[in-house]
């Protein structure tokens, strides 16, 4: 997919960073990820997942829309979901895209508060926001993009148990993982909630 076809805030976000044209990465996975496709996406340092990430979320979503968020993004810890955050503030700007972070070192109920303001994309440790959820502090019915960043920290602290129990609270979603290298464990998601997903190899 070309940056022609992206909305135009973004595509002009892209242009005052320098990125006038997708990279290799970007080519193979952005328009599956438009169609909704379920991907492994399996790359190396600075291969470009994390801005592939920022882009097809700010795409997809496009506008502010009601109270409930539609893509959450999991990272590792607070300062993974600060960078991203900031990431997102960069390219988000000309849309009213809301971007909210959810980590342990902050105030649970703050972040519940927070939460029941509104917002369109959450970027969360998995513990803390499985936390905010059995506490009924964030609504996951209207997502449609579940992602893990650089998902090799899933198999460290039960962080892949607690990633794998997400699915179960939501209806239909669409799953990217992005990662360094597949894991085997990663056929326990094929088999239960990331149907026909296609691993893609850069």
């Amino acid at each position: 997919m070309s940056f022609k076809k992206i909305i135009e805030p973004l595509k002009d976000n892209l242009q005052r960073q320098g990125i006038t044209e997708p990279n290799a990465l970007q080519k193979e996975i952005l328009s599956k990820i438009k169609g909704g496709k379920n991907l492994f996406v399996i790359a190396t340092k600075n291969a470009g997942k994390t801005t592939s990430i920022v882009i097809s979320v700010i795409n997809k979503l496009k506008k502010a829309f009601e109270d409930a968020p539609r893509a959450l993004i999991f990272v590792k810890d607070k300062q993974s979901a600060l960078h991203l955050a900031e990431i997102f503030n960069a390219y988000k700007r000309g849309t009213d895209l809301r971007v909210y972070c959810a980590y342990e070192e902050h105030n649970i109920e703050l972040q519940r508060e927070d939460l029941y303001l509104g917002t369109d994309i959450v970027i969360a440790t998995p513990k803390r926001l499985n936390r905010i959820f059995y506490l009924n502090g964030i609504n996951l019915n209207k997502l449609q993009m579940c992602i893990v960043e650089d998902a090799e920290f899933l198999f460290r602290n039960n962080n892949f148990a607690e990633v794998t129990r997400t699915p179960e609270s939501i209806g239909r979603c669409q799953y990217l993982v992005f990662t360094d290298k597949y894991d085997d464990r990663f056929d326990r998601w094929q088999e239960s909630f990331m149907h026909l997903a296609e691993v893609i190899e850069l």
